[in-house]
């Protein structure tokens, strides 16, 4: 475990792993799940006083819009849970490895270079993942 989560927590990441990339499939929801994770355990930039799951997933301003969705309400299913476990543990997917940020562009538009000042490191279908410089969140590089 990378991150310390309680199953509440753990439930709360499958939950909006879920809001965030239901349409993305499993990579995709573990993608999500890699970005908080890196909030959680990053200190540096605007996640330094973010260490829970619960933390990073309510951070105002630079939370998760999938808390607003009707997604994040529903108990998470078995294979959501199983999804978050992996993230916990640390299990990375290219391109959210060192990501701290995603976010999806409009339909047919194609990610920016930069986001929040970030590097783009790669989509995954409607997800475009960002990263900061090596050196500046070490606990991500």
């Amino acid at each position: 475990m990378i991150i310390k989560a309680t199953s509440k927590d753990r439930d709360m990441l499958a939950r909006l792993m879920r809001a965030e990339a239901t349409g993305e499939g499993e990579l995709g929801m573990l993608m999500v799940g890699n970005v908080v994770v890196n909030r959680g355990i990053s200190n540096c930039l605007t996640f330094k006083n973010v260490r829970t799951i619960p933390e990073v997933v309510y951070q105002s301003p630079g939370g998760f819009v999938g808390k607003d969705s009707p997604l994040f309400y529903a108990n998470p299913t078995t294979k959501e849970k199983q999804l978050a476990d992996r993230a916990i543990r640390g299990e990375y997917f290219h391109p959210a490895t060192n990501a701290l940020w995603f976010y999806a562009p409009a339909s047919g538009a194609s990610c920016r270079t930069t986001w929040y000042d970030q590097q783009h490191t790669g989509r995954y279908k409607n997800h475009c993942f960002y990263r900061p410089d090596p050196g500046v969140c070490i606990e991500i590089h």
